[in-house]
């Protein structure tokens, strides 16, 4: 059975309703939780991003038993990955052992704050394959000199490590990303439902490991209204990751999607009330191979009715899959 996550958009909600809205998907009977990790929104008019990691540190604090992970986080320039596991490691203890690390190579958006540039693709794969090997020596305990041709990590070691060791997620979107999570990761991230990455993932050695992805929703009663609220909101998506990765901030997203109607972003985008156009949506990742799919309620002023919803009508439906 597929299991059906919600994902804690921080790019539209504060820190404090993050993690209400955990709390209440803990209660409607969502199987886990999920944090975006951005400096930025997409677009001006989601209007927040608070830091990621204090907000799953109190959602570990204010929740009892749901999962949760970061969906995802760049180990290779924003944060030094001797920092990200440190922060994965307190997390998982503060959860006792509900935490999921999930980790990709980034984009431009959110690392161009530290001023270093923005290195190639390939560059950055270089750099995230080192990250990923320095993470996974210190969730395991290891105390690691590491000089790499990237990374240096000098005489470092986590005291603070949970009973199990943190989960390692590895985000893909071809077949070079897809090839580097099976090789490091514990599962693979993927933010369409794609079966050629599931498919070099598995053939690269992923085979039997948990595939995730997510899936926007926008529910209302009025079914206009939710579709102008995703496409001002998440037109964004309409980009691809190729050129995703690579704009440096909101207004660019926004020149680019300028042209993006409310059909272009409906039709990937259920709108409304129909639940079996979410259930439909689902099924997309579940015959792609996918064994969870996080949703995404957009708009941060409507997580309370989507709750309501999916408590007693959505999530009753999906459990059918």
């Amino acid at each position: 059975m597929v299991q059906i996550g919600y994902t804690m958009m921080s790019e539209q909600a504060p820190a404090r309703q993050l993690v209400d809205d955990a709390v209440t998907a803990e209660r409607v009977g969502f199987d886990f939780a999920a944090l975006s990790d951005h400096y930025f929104p997409w677009l001006d008019e989601q209007g927040h991003s608070p830091h990621a990691w204090p907000v799953l540190g109190a959602a570990a604090h204010a929740t009892d038993r749901i999962p949760l992970m970061s969906y995802v986080t760049c180990p290779i320039m924003r944060y030094h990955p001797a920092v990200v596991a440190q922060k994965a490691a307190t997390v998982g203890v503060l959860s006792e052992g509900r935490f999921s690390l999930s980790l990709g190579s980034g984009e431009n958006l959110n690392e161009h704050v530290i001023g270093q540039g923005w290195p190639p693709v390939d560059t950055r794969h270089e750099m995230f394959d080192e990250a990923i090997e320095i993470i996974h020596a210190l969730l395991g305990g290891d105390y690691i000199t590491y000089h790499g041709r990237h990374f240096d990590v000098d005489s470092a070691r986590l005291y603070d490590l949970p009973e199990t060791q943190v989960p390692i997620g590895v985000a893909a979107s071809g077949s070079q990303s897809a090839e580097i999570a099976a090789q490091r990761g514990d599962y693979l991230v993927v933010n369409t439902p794609s079966p050629d990455v599931v498919q070099r993932f598995q053939s690269e050695g992923g085979e039997g490991k948990p595939v995730y992805g997510q899936l926007p929703v926008s529910y209302d009663t009025d079914a206009e209204a939710a579709k102008a609220r995703a496409h001002e909101q998440f037109r964004w998506m309409a980009a691809g990751w190729k050129v995703m990765a690579e704009l440096p901030g909101p207004v660019n997203f926004a020149a680019y999607t300028e042209y993006v109607r409310p059909d272009d972003v409906a039709q990937a985008v259920p709108c409304g009330t129909d639940v079996d156009a979410v259930v439909d949506g689902v099924k997309q990742y579940v015959d792609a191979g996918f064994t969870h799919v996080a949703l995404v309620q957009i708009g941060g002023d409507q997580q309370q009715p989507f709750f309501d919803w999916a408590e007693k009508e959505l999530l009753p439906a999906l459990r059918e899959l």
